[in-house]
């Protein structure tokens, strides 16, 4: 679906960098950062998000760690786990979303709210609202950590004109962007390093999405 162009201008604004002058750069320079995944978080992501049979292992995982402006407009660090191919490219996009002042909610790697950016997720794929199963019986690219999931309840997942989530629902009109709401720039950042958007999907639409390979 295009994106109006109006409405683009409208919102790109909110996103540009503001002249915030009396602040020293240090503040407002983006920070990021690549680690392993130390024993606390292993542990979380053993009891939540991973498990044997994953498709790729702890010691396979990253944890990224970077700067990113927050839904009330303040610099807040936020972390990601990601599979260790993907974590170097991924650290540059998030920093392209930082540069562009990209509002994004929450970023946490084990959080249950249903409203957090995440990527690996252990699990497998989730099938289109129209259907009514709850499993494709085959991995997501979260699986592997090769998969981004952005502000989830402002690009929600649509099929058949609808979406599992109620909170959802307003932004079930693409033509009225709002904060939060995936841009054509945040699509250029991830287009950039060679990863597709579930916003491209033809019939149904995972706005949310970005991957490594598309899917």
């Amino acid at each position: 679906m295009p994106f109006p162009v109006a409405a683009y201008r409208r919102i790109r604004t909110e996103y540009e960098p503001m002249k915030l002058l009396a602040l020293p750069l240090a503040v407002l320079a983006f920070h990021g950062s690549i680690q392993p995944l130390r024993p606390p978080l292993r542990a979380q992501m053993a009891e939540h998000r991973w498990h044997r049979g994953c498709p790729v292992s702890l010691s396979g995982l990253r944890v990224v760690t970077v700067s990113y402006w927050g839904f009330d407009g303040r610099v807040r660090s936020g972390r990601l786990v990601v599979n260790q191919a993907v974590a170097a490219p991924l650290l540059g996009v998030f920093r392209r979303l930082y540069e562009l002042r990209f509002p994004i909610r929450r970023m946490e790697p084990v959080d249950n709210s249903g409203d957090d950016t995440s990527g690996f997720d252990c699990r497998n794929a989730v099938p289109s609202p129209c259907s009514g199963g709850s499993s494709t019986g085959h991995w997501s690219m979260h699986a592997y950590g090769e998969a981004i999931d952005l502000n989830p309840i402002e690009n929600p997942y649509t099929g058949c004109g609808r979406t599992r989530e109620r909170r959802s629902r307003p932004y079930l009109d693409r033509s009225r962007l709002r904060k939060g709401m995936v841009t054509p720039a945040v699509v250029a950042a991830f287009r950039s390093i060679g990863w597709g958007w579930g916003g491209d999907w033809t019939g149904t639409k995972d706005y949310m999405h970005f991957s490594a390979n598309g899917h």
